[in-house]
């Protein structure tokens, strides 16, 4: 079975859905690497991270595809405009981040394939380095590198995978309070040197290099995902298949962050992250009821629910905090409709969401 039937909506399901600008390359052979770029109304930012791109890969084997996921700022426009050479894919409606891809997957056709967010900067030689530690390390199939701020603030690179442990770590404040621990600090690898490479379980999508053979033998991202979760459940694909995926901090990418989240209206948002929360809940069942079943998204779902009725009772009696009472409630509301509207992370709503 190929990677397209199993995550990818046959080609005569998308006729008219998406267009497809071909540019002819110049260079006979084909590319090292095939860089997507997701875009979603971030215009400014995406030619930033266009002309980056253009700058760091210019003496490299390489194509660049920008999927646009119906953005209503001239995303598309702009690059139609000022980046000729770049292969442009125009959705008619917002796929969302993980059918995006596939669709860059689908016309990509390098040896390596790096996904790289829209606000997302390769500092100088981070491309380079990518393609050389991946050709040096055939057991790796898929690598990323060390995400910062534009201050050079670090942000969390290299992750272990969602469990019910680490999830408690996260939503009772324990990792966050107590970074430097291994074992409270463990969900985001918080007590590690950022400059040690370390292999890993799984990387952001911001910034990410995939093998593609590792692809086709995997299949591509689970589109069940609109947005959130995906690149977990990939890494997870990659490793049961008895690949690596490895951390390098020499690889070294500006990353701002829900940038595309952010133009997204009516939508109740994380302070962590700038995350849809609604969205991400959605997502962290899919995840969970896909690898551990229906009782693993069930814990997912009680932990969150009554962490927060913990909460409320708490800022209500002891501080009198009226809105972090309502935060909580608004988070037990939100995972309660995430619960119905996956069927307990059975099924996923229809896109866009």
């Amino acid at each position: 079975m190929t990677p397209q039937t199993l995550f990818q909506h046959p080609a005569d399901e998308q006729a008219g859905d998406v267009a497809s600008r071909d540019v002819p390359n110049g260079a006979d052979r084909l590319p090292d690497i095939s860089t997507i770029i997701v875009s979603f109304n971030t215009r400014e930012l995406l030619r930033e991270c266009l002309a980056t791109l253009g700058r760091e890969t210019a003496n490299l084997a390489h194509e660049t595809i920008v999927v646009d996921n119906a953005s209503r700022d001239g995303s598309a426009e702009m690059v139609a405009a000022e980046f000729p050479a770049v292969r442009l894919i125009r959705s008619t409606t917002n796929l969302g981040f993980a059918a995006a891809n596939n669709h860059g997957f689908g016309v990509a056709r390098g040896r390596y394939v790096i996904l790289l967010n829209s606000d997302a900067f390769p500092r100088p030689e981070a491309i380079r380095r990518a393609l050389e530690l991946m050709e040096a390390h055939p057991e790796v199939g898929l690598g990323g590198g060390r995400l910062v701020g534009r201050d050079d603030s670090w942000q969390p690179s290299a992750r272990m995978f969602p469990s019910l442990f680490n999830d408690l770590l996260m939503v009772s404040g324990l990792a966050a309070r107590y970074p430097r621990s291994r074992i409270l600090g463990r969900a985001d690898r918080t007590w590690a040197d950022p400059l040690e490479p370390a292999a890993t379980d799984w990387l952001p999508g911001a910034f990410v290099i995939i093998r593609r053979e590792v692809l086709e033998r995997v299949g591509w991202f689970d589109e069940r995902f609109f947005l959130y979760s995906e690149e977990i459940d990939l890494c997870r694909r990659i490793k049961a298949a008895g690949y690596q995926i490895w951390y390098w901090p020499q690889i070294v990418v500006v990353h701002l962050g829900g940038e595309s989240s952010k133009t997204v209206e009516r939508a109740q948002m994380s302070k962590a992250g700038s995350q849809l929360t609604l969205w991400r809940m959605r997502s962290q069942l899919l995840y969970c009821r896909k690898h551990h079943g229906a009782f693993g998204a069930w814990g997912v779902a009680t932990l969150e629910i009554w962490w927060n009725r913990l909460r409320a009772w708490r800022n209500g009696i002891l501080s009198r905090d009226a809105d972090k009472v309502r935060e909580s409630r608004v988070t037990i509301s939100l995972m309660k409709q995430a619960w119905r509207e996956t069927r307990g992370g059975a099924i996923s709503p229809a896109r866009p969401w």
